[in-house]
């Protein structure tokens, strides 16, 4: 058997492993520039390998997904999200997704798309003019009260600020869950085990709240979390779903569902405001396509550049920034063997920033988005949502609610950067912004 290269293992497979905790993007990144496309690397016992071209994607994804189960993040993401649609395996992932999916048809999308625009509209009457904004936490507020009320028929902006804290917790332990002491540190009275306990339970009780009150009203609205309370468990004795498994499904949903779009509109807006040209030609179509109204669900395809805004904002800062599988047998690729149990990592922040597959790989480019320019780049080179049966099940709800959001706002306003420094990257679960994005909100 025939190992890729990679970086020294150190005593018990953790040398590599400090360098990884250090900076998980540039540790990654250098394994890739030193070791090329398969690489491999220890941390404590087991052995990872980093895949870095599109085609290892797609094997990776679709042709051999087979192969493949999911990889240790998700394993360790069952301490929060339970056994929901992305943490279940097989079978059961695909009879969940099954039940989830109506949720998330075009009909049904297009319906959400008012209350996307209504609560847009709602946070842009609330900023006043000259006032300084952490737009990181703006855009947490405003998804979460979207995913509140599209998915699950409730309000729960008054829980924006609590959810975020406890959502910083979680993203904060994330370097401590994926320790190869993780099992054994979570079982220690540590401070921070307990602050991520507290955090789980802050989350906890907000969706147990709306699954509870939902049940006790009994009205089916025809949305996720109807489909969720009517639904039969089929691996059981056929009846509802269990307080529990609702849960799981409704973590998984709620947390996914605006989580990653906060993070895309956050860094979109951090790198509109550093490209005033970029910002200009937004601000252009707003204004010609929308001009004093209101958007709506057949705006969407109206706006072409700011979707291409967002699509560039996506490629440099992606919300899921890795996706990782475990082989369940030996698994060949180039020359090379991989043992089974290895965990296979390929990079959507890796990839994205490739310079085989983009030119001036760094720069913020909306127009290389454009047809012409996206001629024989592979389709791997950008999967912001992943691929194969696992693709993300939102990727058109995030899509309608990403380009509605941003012309919304960018209709009645203008965010300046107040930050000196580069906002540094939080790889946790998410690609967060480490700190806040303090930025300065002026009417047009």
């Amino acid at each position: 058997m025939r190992l890729p290269p990679g970086p020294p293992e150190g005593l018990f497979g953790l040398g590599f492993y400090r360098t990884l905790r250090r900076d998980r993007l540039a540790a990654l990144a250098h394994v890739a520039r030193t070791y090329g496309d398969v690489a491999t690397f220890r941390m404590g016992p087991q052995r990872l390998a980093l895949l870095n071209h599109p085609d290892y994607v797609e094997d990776v994804l679709v042709t051999r997904a087979r192969l493949f189960k999911k990889g240790r993040a998700l394993e360790r993401a069952k301490r929060l999200l339970g056994e929901g649609l992305l943490t279940a395996e097989g079978e059961s992932h695909l009879q969940q997704r099954r039940l989830v999916q109506p949720a998330f048809h075009k009909p049904r999308i297009a319906g959400y798309a008012a209350s996307m625009v209504a609560h847009a509209q709602r946070a842009a009457d609330r900023w006043r003019d000259g006032e300084q904004l952490d737009v990181a936490a703006e855009m947490t507020r405003l998804t979460l009260t979207i995913a509140g009320e599209t998915l699950f028929g409730t309000d729960v902006e008054a829980d924006a600020g609590a959810v975020r804290q406890a959502l910083t917790t979680v993203f904060d332990a994330f370097p401590l869950t994926m320790s190869p002491f993780a099992p054994l540190i979570e079982k220690l009275p540590l401070p921070s085990v307990k602050r991520y306990e507290r955090a789980q339970a802050t989350l906890d009780r907000l969706i147990y709240r709306i699954i509870e009150d939902r049940r006790r009203r009994q009205d089916d609205r025809g949305d996720l979390l109807s489909m969720l309370l009517l639904a039969r468990d089929e691996e059981g004795n056929g009846g509802r779903m269990t307080d529990r498994q609702v849960r799981d499904e409704a973590m998984t949903l709620f947390l996914a569902g605006h989580e990653t779009t906060a993070n895309a509109l956050s860094w979109t807006w951090y790198l509109v405001a550093q490209q005033p040209d970029v910002e200009r030609r937004l601000h252009d179509e707003v204004d010609a396509v929308l001009g004093d109204r209101a958007a709506s669900v057949d705006d969407f395809a109206r706006l072409p550049y700011t979707r291409m805004v967002l699509s560039e904002s996506m490629r440099l800062y992606p919300p899921a920034w890795a996706v990782g599988r475990r082989a369940i047998e030996d698994f060949d690729v180039n020359t090379y063997t991989l043992p089974k149990g290895t965990v296979v990592l390929v990079s959507q922040y890796l990839l994205h920033r490739d310079a085989r597959f983009y030119d001036e790989p760094e720069r913020f480019d909306p127009d290389r988005w454009l047809p012409d320019r996206q001629k024989g780049r592979p389709k791997y080179a950008y999967f912001p949502f992943g691929g194969g049966n696992r693709v993300c099940i939102g990727e058109s709800f995030a899509w309608m609610q990403g380009v509605l959001v941003l012309a919304t706002l960018a209709r009645r306003w203008r965010l300046e950067l107040r930050e000196t420094e580069p906002i540094p990257t939080q790889p946790g679960i998410t690609l967060r912004p480490r700190r806040p994005i303090r930025m300065q909100a002026f009417r047009r």
